[in-house]
């Protein structure tokens, strides 16, 4: 039948992220929790914020059978670590996110009429929940992380926090124009001492 949608990697019943929907069952209208704290290192914007290291997810989810398959639904929460956009010190964060995804079974009209990429599905009675969880939580931390909404980020000239640097930081510039005037009367100045 749709033989060839099913060639992906197929998830293991030992992975921290797979749910065996076998004690599920298929009758419409069963269900169980499924909460469970997963590893999580690198979850989110690589290189701007992200589940640190060693961090974890923490779902708490229920499967239901459904006709066409098993909805899941419910949170998936993780700290992150990352650095602020503008000023580049270390921020740490939470984000927490709602999860409602319905997985068809094989051979079910929602896997026979939905291309591959429309819909998740069940293959060898396993849900993979790693994409999802990992999508969902990637489009709900910001691009540009700040350490606060009214980061001033760093001194263009000196690079030092504007936060730090106080209200009467400044440097003096002069316009290129005018230095050569400058200079002419600095040695005027110096002449005549």
């Amino acid at each position: 039948m749709n033989q060839h949608r099913h060639a992906s990697t197929r998830p293991t019943a030992s992975g921290p992220w797979v749910i065996d929907t076998r004690d599920l069952g298929r009758r419409a209208g069963s269900s169980r929790p499924f909460v469970r704290s997963v590893p999580a290192a690198g979850v989110g914007l690589l290189g701007v914020i992200a589940v640190p290291e060693g961090g974890e997810v923490e779902l708490d989810l229920l499967t239901e059978s459904v006709v066409e398959g098993v909805l899941v639904s419910g949170t998936a929460f993780a700290k992150v670590e990352g650095e602020c956009a503008r000023c580049l010190e270390p921020i740490t964060d939470e984000v927490e996110v709602r999860i409602t995804e319905l997985y068809a079974w094989p051979d079910s009209t929602t896997d026979e009429t939905t291309d591959e990429d429309e819909v998740s599905r069940i293959e060898n009675d396993l849900i993979d929940l790693e994409p999802v969880v990992r999508d969902a939580i990637v489009l709900a931390l910001p691009q540009a992380p700040l350490c606060e909404p009214d980061c001033k980020g760093l001194c263009s000239e000196c690079g030092g926090r504007w936060a730090e640097l106080g209200p009467d930081h400044g440097h003096e510039t002069i316009d290129p124009r005018w230095a050569a005037l400058q200079e002419r009367f600095s040695d005027d100045n110096n002449e005549e001492k």
